[in-house]
């Protein structure tokens, strides 16, 4: 089966101890990070089928490394989600926007 998608770093050692065969190569940085953001639309999907704490998980997982990859500073990053809810707010009052 063809797959061409990344996957977490013992999947290829899981499926071997299965007796499978497996082919895989590790991304250079321009490929990780298309596949991390493809990666990220997956799990969000799943995560919108399947609302649970184990898909908030792998969606924060993706999350992480992108933040990795991209060398950004988780602090910074809580910063300008703090400005921007103190700007605009945040969801807790649950307002849907019906028109403007």
């Amino acid at each position: 089966m063809l797959y061409n998608k990344l996957v977490r770093d013992n999947i290829p050692d899981y499926i071997q101890a299965k007796g499978q065969k497996v082919s895989f190569h590790v991304a250079e940085a321009e490929e990780y990070g298309q596949k991390l953001l493809a990666k990220l639309s997956e799990e969000a999907e799943e995560l919108i089928s399947e609302p649970k704490p184990e898909e908030i998980a792998d969606v924060l997982e993706v999350l992480e490394a992108i933040v990795e990859l991209k060398n950004y500073d988780w602090e910074e990053i809580k910063q300008i989600k703090e400005k921007k809810k103190q700007e605009r707010g945040g969801f807790s009052k649950r307002i849907i926007l019906e028109e403007s």
